[in-house]
């Protein structure tokens, strides 16, 4: 009889990520990592070739034409609707975690735990189940008592946007990246701006690293 097995896909930009996380699954019995992928262009090229059941994400990985985040997620779900996800980030802001809630991920694993974290994490999304990791699950329940003091006042377009522009992107690469117009992308920046009471660029580029929105490796781009 043949054993069950779930097909894994990993993608992360950091090659020594991607190698841990690999490593940490090889032994996992049930858990098959059938493709690893350092973008999101060679990671729609894997599942384009290769049956999978569960991919596992890095949300930042910038610089790539697919895109990262909210964008390259949305993508995933409208090309390969039986495919599930599990978000592995940095990003553990309550603005962020709120971002990705809002949006539909409901399998979070936070960098700043122990990859062990990602084989619940996995078996969750195979069978369509909810799973954060002890950082994430923490900042969830913080979002839920804690409501109203927590969230930002910011759609998730608006966040995305931020994020995006906090990476380093112009508006009009954030434009191209999102599938939107320039000015579409310029009214969510004005609009986060004027619903926060930022008059300046610098205070927004601010605001996006103290709500954790733009990941350290990349944030230097903006300065």
């Amino acid at each position: 009889m043949e054993s069950f097995m779930i097909r894994v896909v990993l993608v992360d930009d950091h090659p020594g990520m991607l190698a841990g996380i690999e490593y940490s699954l090889s032994n996992v019995m049930g858990i098959s990592v059938v493709g690893v992928a350092h973008s999101s262009t060679e990671l729609v090229a894997l599942l384009d070739s290769s049956p999978c059941d569960v991919v596992v994400s890095d949300y930042v990985m910038p610089d790539q034409r697919f895109g990262d985040g909210l964008s390259l997620f949305s993508l995933l779900s409208r090309r390969y609707p039986d495919v599930k996800l599990v978000v592995l980030t940095m990003l553990n802001s309550p603005s962020a975690v709120r971002s990705m809630l809002e949006f539909g991920i409901s399998r979070l694993v936070s960098k700043s735990d122990t990859l062990t974290y990602l084989v619940p994490a996995i078996h969750a999304a195979y069978t369509g189940g909810r799973y954060f990791s002890p950082t994430v699950n923490q900042v969830v329940q913080e979002l839920q008592v804690y409501r109203q003091s927590l969230t930002t006042p910011l759609s998730q377009r608006e966040i995305e946007v931020v994020r995006l522009y906090a990476s380093g992107l112009t508006v009009n690469q954030i434009a191209e990246r999102l599938k939107r117009s320039k000015k579409t992308i310029s009214t969510h920046k004005h609009s986060a701006m004027a619903k926060l009471g930022f008059k300046s660029d610098t205070e927004l580029l601010h605001y996006a690293r103290d709500q954790g929105l733009a990941s350290g490796a990349h944030q230097a781009q903006s300065t």
